[in-house]
């Protein structure tokens, strides 16, 4: 799914459905923008593999439907909650794949139009971004 959700971040939503995530790279965001409807626009294939593949009994694409839908609800988790603290829930976390994918979807924030982005995935972290926070932590112990 990681794949599937760098691919489409980059040549979907970056590409000709920006109008849609444009909002979600601008300053001052609301608690609601356009960019919400993705949640729609994703769910929508997940509900109706799991619908389909039982109304076949394919376990197959209920087993499609279910990722999907797994995944979204990590996406929620990872970029909502930990990575924007839309919901204030792990807002002083020490972890370092916390940082690091906190890191990344920062550098990802700092292209504020569609082209020249960079980190479009979620959950897989670049190595230079696991480097940065481990000269960070380094820089604050004095080793460095």
């Amino acid at each position: 799914m990681e794949a599937i959700t760098w691919f489409t971040h980059k040549y979907v939503m970056h590409g000709f459905l920006w109008w849609l995530h444009e909002d979600h790279h601008a300053p001052g965001k609301n608690l609601f923008q356009k960019n919400d409807a993705f949640f729609f626009i994703f769910a929508f294939p997940g509900w109706l593999c799991i619908m389909l593949g039982n109304m076949q009994q394919a376990w197959w694409v209920v087993s499609i439907g279910a990722g999907i839908t797994l995944y979204g609800i990590a996406y929620f988790l990872v970029h909502d909650v930990i990575i924007h603290q839309r919901f204030k829930w792990f807002t002083r976390s020490r972890n370092r794949y916390i940082k690091a994918i906190r890191r990344a979807h920062k550098m990802h924030h700092k292209h504020l139009d569609k082209e020249d982005g960079e980190s479009f995935g979620m959950l897989f972290v670049a190595k230079k971004y696991w480097d940065k926070i481990k000269d960070d932590e380094e820089m604050r112990k004095g080793v460095v």
